[in-house]
């Protein structure tokens, strides 16, 4: 960040993109902990693909650029998607991911023709539709913020409260419907907590991207850390510095997006993650590697010794 100055964070309106892609960092790596655990790393994506047509069609109904509106399409068409991934995964034998793949093609192809069909439409106020494609986080305003804070308290509030059943969900459904545990229900209230963090990551990510949010920080978390809880704070953590990072960058550079540099921040973190993990890193296993060498070596060095001592001992023995 060369030629950064604290000055930039006087202007209000950097302070609320700051703060809008901090939180959208936090809930998103807090709640795809989950998914990643529960091998759902598509899911993220599946759910911002198919929030497209919802923003269309909310478009096409009204005529009105406006972001409530586009959130509540958005909402709705995630919503008939994970409906739609259930309904595939219980009553056929096509696999959760084979099935997730399936909702994200066609969903994003619908959404892909409706944004096609109002761009050649004589309608003038359709400009501007496509910036939910990869985002726009410059466009933030204060209510944006306002709705990130209150969606990511509760998203912050339901994991604490709620720790101990979706780690259970995450690790052994079976056994938590055997204790009694509502699975059914746990499980989606867990994808509606996405499909809410999906939708108020649009605006700043895309579509495109905002998977990219939920699922590169929990694995980076995965890398330094066996326990669930401590896994949940750092993936938020790790989503929230990404967020302040791509901002950052974004405010004192020209023409570069917000939303994809707090990607790029994540994929960052990820790799001093894969390399710099104290256990599962790349150097904490050529460390060991070497040791065990050493340690082989050395060994060996002992027997023959021992091999050369017992040798000397017959020869003056004869």
């Amino acid at each position: 960040m060369m030629g950064f100055s604290w000055s930039v964070l006087a202007d209000p309106n950097t302070q609320w993109i700051l703060m809008g892609c901090m939180l959208l960092g936090l809930m998103s790596g807090m709640i795809g902990s989950f998914a990643y655990l529960r091998k759902q790393s598509l899911i993220g994506d599946t759910l911002a693909h198919a929030a497209l047509p919802g923003i269309c069609i909310a478009f096409m109904l009204t005529g009105v650029k406006s972001l409530p509106l586009f959130f509540v399409g958005a909402f709705v068409s995630g919503l008939i998607a994970t409906y739609s991934i259930t309904v595939i995964t219980r009553y056929t034998r096509i696999k959760a991911d084979a099935a997730m793949g399936i909702v994200l093609s066609v969903f994003f192809g619908i959404g892909i023709v409706l944004l096609t069909q109002i761009q050649h439409s004589p309608n003038g106020n359709q400009s501007g539709l496509d910036k939910f494609l990869f985002g726009q986080a410059a466009s933030m305003i204060h209510s944006d913020v306002y709705l990130m804070i209150g969606v990511s308290a509760v998203i912050v509030i339901a994991c604490t409260l709620l720790f101990k059943e979706f780690k259970l969900l995450s690790f052994d459904p079976g056994f938590a419907r055997g204790l009694g545990f509502p699975v059914g229900l746990l499980e989606q209230l867990l994808m509606f907590f996405l499909v809410m963090t999906v939708v108020v990551g649009i605006q700043a990510v895309g579509v495109v991207l905002v998977a990219a949010l939920l699922i590169t920080p929990a694995v980076s978390a995965r890398y330094w850390t066996d326990r669930l809880g401590v896994m949940v704070v750092l993936s938020g953590v790790f989503g929230a510095i990404s967020g302040v990072i791509g901002t950052l960058i974004s405010t004192t550079t020209s023409n570069l997006p917000t939303g994809p540099l707090s990607v790029l921040a994540a994929t960052t973190v990820f790799g001093f993650s894969v390399l710099f993990a104290p256990r599962r890193g790349i150097c904490a296993k050529a460390i060991r590697q070497i040791r065990g060498n050493e340690a082989i070596r050395a060994a060996e060095r002992v027997r023959e010794m021992q091999r050369q001592d017992v040798r000397l001992r017959k020869e003056e023995s004869l």
